[in-house]
């Protein structure tokens, strides 16, 4: 079975290079019409050169996702060129990492809006235009494992990433009634940001010469490259993945992880309520021995012939 999407259109916002290209690339590939969002003219045009040289269709739409103006923008966009809309793709992101002591207003601001409001005002428009010409569209937001379980320095990213999440799930049951779903997409995969960590390197040097990336990668890191993520996009996107909503779905390499939502793992019950001091007699010790991890799990130790020397410079 062939996954089309001959005659839909999508909008893939931050679609220039990395990930959103690829989703771009790919759902083009499949059929659908593509408005590709970057704030850079020079790589918006070039995703859509390419995909127009591919015997695809596609326009470029230069602006800064974020506001409710751009939001529509986007949605009108499509219309105008195509016709119509059936696909939201939220990708556009920037990173502006600090640890907390250091990171300034600018800098959580910046990135909560480029991400979580950028993702809210897309959706919102996408979703006005879906309920009244009753389409019964994709939502597919970008998340990352950092929304899911936090990293070091990325109090803004963490934020902005898990409040997709809780918004995907609060989307699919609001848009259900008109037959749209909203899904989130955990990728991990060789983007600009893992070229510069030396763990990852031969796996980014196989990717940028074409190579096969090491089995250690993608198959036991979920790691791969930006177009071993898209394959899910389309997916989402197709009239095959119609009953397919609220969830988190992760993917990389040759890995693809269904995310749980948050539920209690363990109730207890006290008559009358707890008291600080019956918290501590009844349950200090339990608690402590039932404490989730954060952030990811250690890497495992590259393998000899994985091994980089760190550039000197």
């Amino acid at each position: 079975m062939s996954i089309s999407l001959d005659q839909k259109v999508a909008i893939v916002t931050g679609a220039g290079a990395g990930l959103g290209a690829a989703y771009a690339g790919a759902l083009a590939a499949a059929g659908a019409a593509v408005v590709v969002n970057d704030v850079s003219e020079a790589a918006a045009q070039a995703v859509v050169a390419r995909i127009q040289a591919a015997g695809g269709r596609a326009v470029a739409a230069v602006a800064p996702v974020g506001s409710a103006e751009v939001a529509q923008q986007l949605v009108d966009t499509a219309i105008r060129e195509f016709g119509r809309l059936d696909i939201l793709v939220t990708n556009a992101g920037i990173l502006r990492d600090k640890s907390l002591l250091k990171m300034t207003d600018e800098d959580f601001d910046a990135v909560v809006g480029v991400h979580l409001r950028g993702t809210f005002t897309c959706a919102r428009a996408a979703f006005a235009y879906f309920k009244e010409h009753a389409v019964p569209g994709r939502i597919i937001a970008i998340g990352s494992p950092t929304g899911q379980r936090g990293n070091f320095g990325q109090t803004n990213y963490a934020a902005a990433k898990a409040g997709i999440v809780g918004m995907i799930r609060t989307w699919a049951i609001e848009m259900r009634k008109a037959g749209v779903t909203a899904n989130a997409v955990i990728p991990v995969a060789a983007t600009a940001m893992t070229r510069t960590i030396p763990y990852f390197a031969a796996a980014v040097e196989a990717s940028e010469a074409g190579a096969a990336m090491p089995a250690f990668f993608r198959h036991g890191l979920g790691f791969g490259t930006p177009e071993d993520v898209a394959g899910l996009i389309v997916w989402l996107a197709s009239d095959q993945a119609q009953d397919v909503t609220g969830q988190a779905i992760g993917v990389g390499g040759d890995r693809i992880q269904l995310w749980s939502h948050p539920e209690a793992i363990e109730s207890w019950y006290h008559d009358g309520g707890w008291t600080a001091d019956d918290i501590q007699t009844e349950l200090g010790g339990e608690l402590h021995g039932r404490l989730q991890s954060v952030g990811e799990a250690p890497w495992p130790e590259l393998p000899a012939e994985l091994r980089r020397e760190p550039t000197q410079g």
